[in-house]
């Protein structure tokens, strides 16, 4: 008591990913972020779409906050000297999380779990709806079926996750009929 509000650590490679994604829902009161990581992961938290840093990490941060820092941190100052570079990258949170985050989180990874697949085949490799199903979300938002989850905006994961929660058959987000 006091909830906490900030979150501040310099945060290893392997746990930085896992760390700053839980803390989004995991620590409802944090508001704001302030965390050292490996340059290439600080890259990937706001990464936008169509590039190779852009991911799920990407979507779920993104959605949940906006930026407001970025510092490149050089190799030379510490000791003894890495063989990476570092950032240090400052964001707060743009709000209350989207509704059915949970599933929204489900459906972002599976999404991008196999990552050379199209969305249906990636969805339906990852247990979350059949093609069909796919097919007809991703029609629902707009888009063509031999979209890729690197292809879409933040924003329009929150549309297929709801488009893959209305699709016939399908009994919750995440379990295929």
């Amino acid at each position: 008591d006091p909830a906490p509000r900030k979150l501040v650590a310099n945060l290893p490679y392997n746990v930085a990913t896992p760390i700053v994604v839980e803390s989004l829902d995991g620590l409802p009161t944090v508001d704001s972020w302030c965390v050292m990581v490996q340059r290439e992961v600080a890259d990937r938290f706001f990464a936008v779409p169509g590039t190779k840093a852009y991911g799920a990490v990407s979507v779920l941060i993104q959605l949940a906050a906006e930026r407001t820092g970025f510092h490149p941190v050089s190799r030379e100052v510490f000791r003894p000297r890495p063989n990476v570079e570092s950032a240090l990258v400052a964001f707060r949170r743009s709000g209350p999380l989207p509704p059915r985050y949970r599933e929204l989180k489900r459906v972002v990874e599976g999404a991008f779990a196999h990552r050379r697949k199209t969305l249906p085949n990636s969805l339906e490799l990852s247990r979350l709806a059949s093609r069909e199903q796919a097919v007809g979300a991703l029609a629902a938002i707009g888009r063509r079926p031999d979209t890729r989850a690197e292809a879409l905006e933040p924003p329009e994961f929150l549309a297929l996750a709801a488009a893959l929660q209305a699709a016939p058959g399908l009994a919750r987000a995440g379990a295929p009929a």
